[in-house]
């Protein structure tokens, strides 16, 4: 790039200003380091995000990240519907496995707060600045909405980016932060294991007549998965995961027979459920990076793991990644170093492959067990959910990672 040519210069560029973006460059700002926020979506959006009816279990540790970064106390108490435990079931029996039963009111499993209240507090967290300079100071965030980058070249010492608005960045890292289908990843060339696992899912705030106990269902039945999530007492968050054609089927339905399906399907162990907002359709795709780095580039949140939801765990392993890196970052920047050096970027893959491998492929693992109808699956899973109430690897990783504290 063309020293002569008038560049915008930050320590760390980001693209994506989703949750994760915006908590990552609010850890970076707490540590001294300038970065740039970049997304195609408008500054209102982000401020005041429209609901996509997702509802996201945060663990202990997650609500400890996000009240170092004040966002946290901006999530009214009102928002934030406590979970008990989760209880894991097979077809029309009523046995279930639980998991986390000794969690309290007082001590509970984690949190379902709605992503849009998630994204609204991160958004008011971060406190922002938008310098005249072409060189923010220490800490100072720097906004383009409504753009994206037109072409990126790294060398020895930087990262040069251009947008399509023809601004020209120079940065010491790029970190991609754009969902699970990052086009900033593609660019990067950083392949991607993908899992398309042939279903849709739908999501939808219902009342019901009965009360629930504070505590998660997942529902595993013949050519369909269920969830539940509680959100106040007599409402929860319904899950749903069909075939795209029955998903169509589905959402073709009036209110009236949407309400009596979901009823039937739940068994009416709740009394009568009723649609208390609009339903959101998601393809169901998982995704693992081959390489969380490269040569000053960085995968944060769901560009580097994209988790299927069954496990609950996708947000918190981003909150814990981009606490990891902005950890790291801030400690070269202390010490005098390169804050995008090799060695930086080795770490961080390291300790994040070792904290979400494990967990990535237990939750395949748990998808392919129960999405499978066939007999011989059929029969095994009940045998692994009895047995696992007893004492089940895999009930043991999840419960632990929801129960950790990050003290």
């Amino acid at each position: 790039m063309d020293d002569s040519t008038a560049v915008t210069r930050v320590d760390v560029a980001i693209v994506g200003a989703g949750p994760i973006g915006l908590c990552f460059a609010n850890a970076l700002s707490r540590q001294g380091v300038s970065a740039m926020l970049i997304d195609r979506q408008p500054r209102s959006a982000m401020m005041n995000p429209d609901s996509d009816g997702r509802e996201i279990a945060l663990t202990r540790s997650s609500q400890q990240i996000l009240d170092k970064l004040d966002v946290w106390s901006r999530v009214e108490p009102a928002e934030r519907a406590r979970m008990r435990g989760a209880k894991v079931f097979d077809g029309q029996s009523l046995f279930a496995m639980q998991i986390a039963p000794d969690a309290s009111k007082d001590e509970p499993l984690g949190c379902l707060v709605p992503n849009r209240v998630i994204r609204r507090a991160a958004y008011a967290a971060l406190q922002t600045t938008t310098p005249q300079a072409s060189a923010p100071g220490p800490g100072e965030i720097l906004w383009r909405d409504e753009q994206e980058i037109a072409h990126f070249q790294t060398g020895d010492t930087a990262v040069d980016l251009v947008l399509e608005s023809g601004e020209r960045i120079h940065a010491s890292l790029l970190v991609a932060a754009d969902s699970r289908f990052s086009t900033t990843r593609r660019a990067m060339g950083i392949p991607v294991h993908s899992y398309q696992h042939g279903q849709h899912m739908l999501v939808c705030r219902m009342h019901h007549d009965e009360p629930h106990d504070q505590t998660a269902w997942e529902w595993f039945g013949h050519g369909q998965t269920l969830a539940l999530l509680p959100v106040d007492t007599h409402c929860s968050s319904v899950v749903l995961t069909l075939s795209p054609a029955d998903m169509e089927k589905q959402l073709a339905l009036s209110v009236e027979a949407f309400d009596a399906d979901i009823t039937q399907r739940f068994g009416g162990r709740l009394g009568a459920m009723r649609r208390a907002a609009e339903p959101h359709r998601y393809p169901l795709v998982s995704v693992y990076a081959e390489r969380f780095v490269g040569p000053r580039q960085a995968l944060i949140g769901d560009a580097a793991v994209g988790m299927h939801p069954v496990t609950a765990h996708g947000f918190n392993l981003g909150l814990q990644g981009l606490s990891r890196l902005a950890d790291l970052i801030g400690d070269a920047r202390a010490q005098g170093e390169d804050i995008a050096s090799s060695s930086l970027l080795r770490r961080y893959q390291r300790e994040q492959r070792l904290a979400t491998a494990p967990l990535f492929a237990a939750t395949l693992a748990i998808v392919g067990l129960y999405t499978d109808d066939r007999t011989p699956a059929r029969l095994l899973r009940k045998a692994v959910l009895r047995a696992g109430e007893a004492a089940w690897p895999v009930k043991r990783l999840i419960a632990g990672h929801l129960m950790r504290s990050s003290n």
